[in-house]
């Protein structure tokens, strides 16, 4: 089984490069996840742009603290069962943490975990009971099994990988937008990566125009930001993992310039 995970997808410049790449390559992949959060102008989702996502061929989206940023998406994030948000989250909170999706011929189910981290974050509950809690459910439907951690800190994420090992097929790390040099087989099985990098414009600080952020850094003054449009990239994994196992047999990332 092929999977393509997309990194976080920064405003028009990512939607863009996205919808571009899989119109020549989605028919590669058995399922493709995408990380949306900041795919509306940088913060946050819209309808519009998730249904744009879906029709584009991306089989999931996972998300993380810019979630809420959009108002929209509390019209449709419980009716939109492909989006999720972290899965510890508070219990009352909308939306899910976890979906399950089917191949394009039905025969495959693969189940994708969205977390996010607690150092330097939001005060979420605790990701690694959250996975122990998770995923007894999704083992009962399916042996594929694919989680995002959204985290800060890249201790985390690594301990993260570690805790998931031989439990889930891969760990991706999302949310710092900068792509690590780590993609690895942990002994147990799982694919890693502490993070994917971003799907958007690289000439600039994370995806924002570079004049603006440095605007705030020298003058400690609130400044409005927008997303940059230069050298654009899609950045992310191709994670195969074994049928009979649903272990990884190899993870490979992958920037494409647009």
């Amino acid at each position: 089984m092929k999977i393509l995970f997309i990194g976080d997808i920064v405003g028009n410049p990512g939607r863009t490069a996205t919808t571009k790449f899989l119109e020549e390559h989605r028919h590669e992949y058995d399922f493709i996840v995408a990380n949306g959060e900041n795919a509306a102008g940088g913060k946050g989702l819209t309808f519009e742009i998730v249904d744009q996502l879906l029709a584009s061929g991306v089989s999931a989206i996972t998300t993380g603290n810019h979630v809420w940023d959009n108002k929209d998406i509390f019209g449709f994030i419980e009716t939109t069962p492909q989006l999720i948000r972290p899965a510890n989250y508070p219990a009352e909170v909308i939306g899910r943490g976890v979906t399950i999706v089917t191949s394009t011929d039905g025969q495959t189910k693969l189940g994708v975990i969205n977390l996010a981290g607690q150092i330097f974050m939001n005060p979420y509950t605790n990701p690694f009971h959250a996975l122990d809690t998770i995923l007894p459910e999704i083992k009962a439907e399916t042996p594929y099994i694919l989680l995002d951690f959204h985290a800060e800190a890249t201790s985390e994420k690594i301990a993260m990988g570690w805790h998931a090992d031989g439990r889930v097929g891969a760990v991706i790390g999302t949310h710092t937008h900068v792509p690590t040099a780590d993609a690895r087989i942990l002994p147990q099985g799982t694919a890693y990566i502490t993070d994917v990098g971003m799907t958007g414009p690289y000439d600039s600080v994370i995806g924002t125009r570079i004049d603006l952020v440095l605007e705030r850094f020298l003058t400690m003054m609130p400044t409005r930001f927008a997303v940059a449009k230069d050298n654009v990239k899609l950045c992310g994994a191709e994670i195969e993992l074994d049928e009979n196992t649903g272990l990884a047999r190899s993870i490979v990332p992958l920037q494409h310039q647009y």
